[in-house]
């Protein structure tokens, strides 16, 4: 992305820069549903002008200061918009938002930012988790609640210097009021714990080689006078390697719903695992003159505690193709289709309207694409 230095800046040591990116597709989608008596299928679609198809339509601000003696001090200040209708503007700067540090020992970064477990989705995924040619990893992952950034954390990052080696640290607050004593707490739901994040990512990247995996744990409910936390950890395995003429990239992913128990009736904790997601994900990218060649296949299985072991597990599978056409550095026309097959109870789509289900309808497959323009500045 090309940097335009917003005018005013006094200090050479001082930069603030303005970019963007407005991506608009003409998007299509469709899920049919069966019955699961007679065989006969139901249908819905839309179609209409969407954002986000190839990258993520955004504004930002980001600026740094050289304090001398090897030391930085930035920020970074990004919104998303939506292009395609102009309702959401710089309202909010919930795509990240943060201050930092930065010297010899790394970085330390305060702020809303990117999850490190949501870094290896969208790092090795072909399609960067936009548009309909997202991973079924992260869809999956994300309809379990598991969070693509995280608010009020304070972030470590290593230095750029370790011979390919980088990592970083992440602890989200949760900023619930404490009571004391502790039954003065207002019976309300997700009000003591929820919105805690603790996560990190490490990993090795050289020359064709990017290795990395990442774990993290998010409190995504509570309930103060059940004694009950519910937790999704989520451990993830990316890698990607170069060869040239074709790009290769792979991940496995794990996650699980917990929920903790600790009444203060009983001296002893418990924990159980009510509900699992196991994902994976194979794609390539290949270069042709001034475009890109993008594929996937993912896969998703779910187990729950609570099932019949007679019945099967919902999974679902996900086939992806796309091209992309580089008209400059920061314009790009792009082609996107992808199909989500359903089974045994599992319901994800590519976007779009849901399925028909009323306990007589199941979900099977759903279909989309996008056609659409990228420019950054």
């Amino acid at each position: 992305m090309a940097a335009l230095a917003v005018a005013g800046v006094a200090s050479a040591q001082s930069s603030v820069t303005l970019f963007g990116v407005v991506d608009a597709s003409i998007s299509g989608y469709s899920s049919t549903s069966r019955d699961m008596y007679n065989g006969a299928t139901v249908k819905t679609s839309s179609r209409g002008l969407s954002n986000s198809g190839y990258n993520s339509s955004r504004l930002g601000f980001r600026g740094t200061e050289d304090l001398g003696g090897g030391l930085a001090a930035s920020f970074w200040l990004e919104a998303p918009i939506t292009n395609d209708d102009g309702v959401t503007g710089v309202s909010t700067f919930a795509r990240r938002s943060t201050v930092s540090l930065s010297g010899g020992f790394g970085e330390v970064r305060l702020g809303r930012d990117y999850t490190p477990t949501f870094w290896n989705n969208t790092v090795f995924d072909p399609f960067g988790t936009n548009g309909v040619g997202t991973s079924l990893v992260q869809t999956a992952a994300a309809s379990f609640g598991h969070p693509t950034r995280a608010s009020n954390t304070v972030g470590y990052f290593l230095p750029p210097n370790l011979g390919g080696f980088y990592g970083q640290l992440q602890y989200g607050f949760h900023e619930q009021t404490k009571y004391s004593p502790g039954i003065a707490t207002p019976d309300v739901e997700n009000n003591s714990r929820t919105g805690r994040y603790v996560g990190g990512r490490f990993g090795y990247a050289n020359g064709p080689l990017d290795v990395a995996l990442a774990y993290g744990s998010a409190t995504i409910g509570d309930d103060y006078y059940a004694g009950t936390t519910d937790k999704l950890d989520i451990l993830n395995l990316g890698a990607s390697y170069d060869f040239g003429p074709a790009k290769l990239f792979g991940e496995y992913s794990r996650s699980k719903l917990k929920t903790e128990i600790d009444n203060n009736i009983s001296n002893n904790p418990m924990s159980f695992t009510s509900a699992k997601l196991n994902g994976w994900l194979l794609g390539v990218t290949v270069p042709v003159g001034a475009g890109l060649i993008r594929a996937s296949y993912s896969g998703v299985k779910y187990k729950s505690s609570f099932e019949n072991s007679l019945i099967d597990d919902p999974r679902a599978a996900k086939l992806a193709l796309g091209y992309v056409h580089n008209l400059s550095k920061r314009t790009a026309l792009y082609a996107t289709v992808a199909r989500i097959r359903n089974k045994d109870g599992a319901g994800l789509t590519v976007g779009g309207p849901m399925f028909i289900g009323n306990g007589i309808f199941a979900p099977r497959t759903s279909t989309g694409y996008d056609f659409g323009i990228r420019h950054a500045f």
